[in-house]
C-alpha cells in the first residue's frame, strides 16, 4: 500500500496541475452569422492543427498519430476530396492563434484541432470574424460556443449515459464522491444533471482534498454518509491516474465495498490496463466508445502505419468523417450543417455536434468483471434509440 501511496502523491499532484487549466480566463469566441460554403467539384480545404513543434517527444508522437488518423479518414471518403494542410501549434496558444489565421488566409474552410483547451480557445478567437469553424479535440465545454466545437469525450456524455443505465437497473439512489478540484467539481455537476435527467436522486455527496492525506482523512466520513443515506450506487469522479486506486481501496476498507454498492466511474477505468486488477473497482461500471468500431479502427491504423494509434487520434478521424459526410451531401460547413440532428458516424461510434458547441456521443456501458472489461449495455448505433 505504501508503495502506491508514494506514487499516488506524484500522480495526484501532476493531475491537479494539468486539470487546473480547464478554466480559461481568455476571451470566448464570438458567434458568426454566416457559414462557409463548399465550392462544387473542388477539394475541401481543411486545416489540421497538431501539437507538434513544442520539442516534447510526446507531443510529436501525438501530432503524428493525429495526422495519420486524418489521412486514414480521407482515404475512406471515396469521391470526396479533402485538401489537408497541417499546421503545428507547438502546444502554444499564441502559435495556435497564428496558425489558425495563416490557415484561413491560405483558404481553409474549416479548422480541425487543436488539441488543448487554451490553444483551441485562442484559435477560435483568432478566426471568429472569418466565419470559419474550429472542430477542436478538447473535451472542455468551457471553450465551446461561437465558432468553436469540442469533439472530445465530455463528462456530460458519460454522466448521462451511466446515470440512465443505473436508474434502469434499479440503482436510482446515488451518492456522488468527488475530488476537490476543478475537474472534480465539473464532474460532480455533470453527475447531478445526469442523475436528475434520468429520474434518479442524489441522496448524498462527499468530497476529499485532492491529496493523499486529504483522501485518507475524508474517506471515513464519506463511507458513513453512504451507509446512512440509503445510497444504492456510489458515483466517483476519480480517475485511474489520480485518486481512484486509493479512494476505492479505502472505501472498501470502511465498509462501502463494490459488493454492497454499485460503483460507477465518470472516467475510463480501463486505462491504464493495470487498473482492471484493483480489488476496489471490481464490478464497477464506466462508459466507453463503441468497442467494436474502435477495434476495427485500431487494426486498420496499425496495418497502415505500423504502430498503434493514440486514442485522441480517433477524434481526428471523426472530425474528417463529419466534414466528408457534409461535403458528400453538398452541405456547407456552417453551424446549421455541423449541428444536424442525425449526427455522424465515426470510429468512436455515432456522435453529433450541439448548438452550444459541445457534443453528444453514443457510448457503451462497460463493467469490470474479474479483471476484464465486459460490455453490459452496447453503444447505440443511431440517435433516438436505447442508450440516449
Amino acid at each position: 500500500m505504501f508503495t502506491f501511496l508514494r506514487s499516488a502523491r506524484k500522480s495526484l499532484a501532476f493531475a491537479a496541475a494539468t486539470l487546473s487549466t480547464l478554466v480559461l480566463a481568455g476571451c470566448e469566441p464570438v458567434a458568426t452569422a454566416g457559414g462557409t460554403g463548399l465550392p462544387a467539384g473542388k477539394p475541401v480545404e481543411v486545416a489540421l492543427l497538431v501539437p507538434s513543434g513544442s520539442g516534447d517527444a510526446s507531443d510529436e508522437l501525438l501530432g503524428r498519430s493525429i495526422e495519420n488518423a486524418a489521412r486514414l479518414a480521407i482515404t475512406d471518403l471515396g469521391s470526396v476530396q479533402i485538401d489537408l494542410r497541417v499546421y503545428p501549434t507547438g502546444a502554444s496558444p499564441a502559435q495556435a492563434a497564428s496558425a489558425a489565421q495563416q490557415a484561413v488566409a491560405e483558404g481553409a474552410k474549416i479548422i480541425v484541432g487543436p488539441l488543448r483547451a487554451e490553444e483551441a480557445n485562442a484559435a477560435g478567437v483568432a478566426v471568429a470574424a472569418s466565419g470559419v469553424n474550429v472542430l477542436s479535440f478538447s473535451n472542455n465545454p468551457a471553450i465551446a460556443g461561437g465558432n468553436v466545437f469540442v469533439l472530445g469525450p465530455t463528462f456530460e456524455n458519460s454522466a448521462r449515459r451511466l446515470a440512465g443505465y443505473a436508474v434502469r437497473s434499479g440503482k436510482s439512489k446515488v451518492m456522488i464522491v468527488s475530488d476537490q478540484n476543478t475537474a472534480g467539481e465539473a464532474g460532480r455537476n455533470a453527475i447531478q444533471r445526469g442523475v436528475t435527467a434520468a429520474g434518479g436522486s442524489v441522496v448524498a455527496q462527499g468530497s476529499y482534498e485532492f491529496s493523499q492525506n486529504g483522501i485518507i482523512q475524508a474517506v471515513p466520513a464519506i463511507a458513513a454518509q453512504a451507509k446512512s443515506s440509503g445510497a444504492q450506487a456510489v458515483f466517483l469522479t476519480a480517475d485511474a491516474a489520480g485518486a481512484l486506486p486509493l479512494v476505492s481501496q479505502l472505501l472498501s476498507e470502511n465498509g462501502v465495498s463494490p459488493a454492497m454498492y454499485q460503483y460507477i466511474g465518470l472516467t475510463r477505468w480501463d486505462i491504464p490496463a493495470a487498473t482492471l486488477a484493483l480489488p476496489g473497482v471490481q464490478g464497477g461500471w464506466f462508459a466507453i466508445p463503441d468497442p467494436a468500431l474502435y477495434a476495427q479502427y485500431q487494426n486498420r491504423y496499425a496495418a497502415a502505419f505500423g504502430e498503434a494509434p493514440h486514442p485522441v487520434s480517433a477524434v481526428a478521424y471523426d472530425a474528417i468523417a463529419a466534414i466528408g459526410a457534409l461535403a458528400k451531401k453538398g452541405s456547407g460547413l456552417d453551424r446549421a450543417s455541423l449541428t444536424q440532428g442525425a449526427g455522424f458516424a465515426g470510429v468512436n461510434g455515432v456522435f453529433r455536434l450541439l448548438p452550444d458547441g459541445t457534443n453528444e456521443r453514443g457510448l457503451a456501458v462497460a463493467q469490470i468483471q474479474s479483471g476484464s472489461v465486459v460490455v453490459v449495455d452496447p453503444a447505440p448505433r443511431s440517435f433516438g434509440g436505447a442508450g440516449f
